[in-house]
């Protein structure tokens, strides 16, 4: 008998299992949580308010229904996935007609205690349905043409309701984790060869509809393309913000100026510092060793990720591990190469780090869907 059998052995049946739970992944969400209060607290000058204390009151109700999420059988999940898509949808529906804005966007929902955003609640809800779907179609069917498209259609229509917000990282994230999912579910690779190619052909006719009356994306995005490719061009307009990005990571150095020390984000310089881009006020404060660091702590999360669902037997519980681990990927991947200057600037937050309420909520009851699948795998 192992230490773990012997010690669940004498706890009331209720609460064993807190100890199946996947501990090391769950401290290690805590500690990239600890790193954005700390970043958080030194953006707003050494202060808890305005965005600190409700970041660490966030995370604490996060984590709680993390847990909660984890002791329902992840069988109760999977039959949840279409309510879930179902309801994403509408909420997606719904911010085109009662939704509030911000930012030049329409992308949230005023419930009062907090603004959602239904884009959040959709990566998690299409994640779900898309593993519910395969664990549900025989494997042989897996890359039939007629069974390919229902999961295609699933991801089209909440990406095109977020693009039209306009959200176009959202929009991105959602086809990119889609088409991940499809793949690790054993979709034939031809498929993906195909849509690389359309995608080829799709950019060549962005860039040729600009300025005509069909123009494929909104004027604002047009600008964040040119910034990226030459952010000099427009320093003081459209390149400021990646130009004093660049300027923050390149001033930490090897071990930053220090703790609270950073001139880029004390004196204002740089745009977003408590949010978008709150990984190079990281950078600049605790350099190349603080921002690999963090890195690292993400790196982990997604190999526990992994070694979880590769160790679960169920295909629904492997595939929705695997997707949450995607995009979770995706978030922190994405933001770090849009804040070096490696992606264009589509605003999508650095998990569990930059401030933000819904995001934050919705990621964690995405991991709770993972230790549930964790905590009642076959043994």
């Amino acid at each position: 008998m192992s230490y773990l059998e012997y010690s669940v052995k004498y706890v009331p049946s209720g609460f064993r299992k807190i100890f199946y739970l996947n501990w090391p992944l769950a401290l290690l969400l805590a500690a990239v949580a600890c790193v954005g209060f700390l970043m958080l607290y030194s953006v707003a000058g050494g202060s808890f308010t305005p965005w600190a204390e409700p970041q660490m009151k966030r995370f604490a109700v996060g984590f709680a229904a993390m847990i909660v999420v984890a002791m329902v059988p992840i069988y109760f999940w999977r039959n949840m996935a279409v309510l879930a898509y179902i309801v994403g949808l509408l909420l997606l529906i719904a911010v085109e007609f009662v939704g509030s804005t911000g930012g030049g966007a329409q992308r949230w929902i005023d419930l009062g205690f907090m603004r959602l955003q239904p884009s959040e609640v959709m990566k998690i809800a299409l994640v779900l349905i898309l593993a519910a779907y395969y664990d549900w179609l025989p494997v042989q069917k897996t890359s039939r043409p007629l069974w390919v498209l229902l999961p295609v259609l699933l991801i089209l229509l909440p990406t095109a309701l977020v693009l039209s917000q306009p959200d176009l990282g959202t929009s991105i994230l959602l086809l990119t984790a889609g088409a991940i999912v499809m793949f690790l579910a054993g979709v034939h690779w031809l498929y993906f060869a195909t849509v690389l190619a359309g995608v080829g052909a799709l950019v060549t006719a962005v860039f040729q509809s600009r300025g005509t009356t069909w123009q494929l994306l909104q004027d604002y995005q047009y600008r964040r393309i040119d910034t990226f490719l030459d952010p000099a061009s427009d320093p003081l307009g459209a390149g400021y913000h990646i130009t004093q990005s660049k300027i923050a990571l390149g001033s930490g150095g090897w071990s930053g100026r220090g703790f609270m020390q950073g001139t880029q984000s004390r004196l204002n310089f740089l745009p977003e510092k408590h949010t978008d881009f709150i990984f190079t006020t990281l950078a600049e404060e605790f350099g190349f060793l603080g921002a690999f660091s963090l890195l690292v702590l993400y790196a982990l999360i997604v190999v526990f990720c992994i070694a979880s669902a590769l160790a679960n037997k169920d295909r629904f519980s492997s595939l929705l591990i695997l997707g949450v681990g995607v995009t979770f990927f995706l978030f922190f991947a994405v933001n770090m190469s849009m804040v070096m200057g490696l992606a264009p600037v589509v605003g999508v937050p650095l998990p569990l780090v930059s401030y933000g309420g819904s995001a934050m909520l919705i990621l964690m009851l995405g991991f709770g869907l993972v230790q549930s699948a964790h905590v009642h795998r076959p043994r």
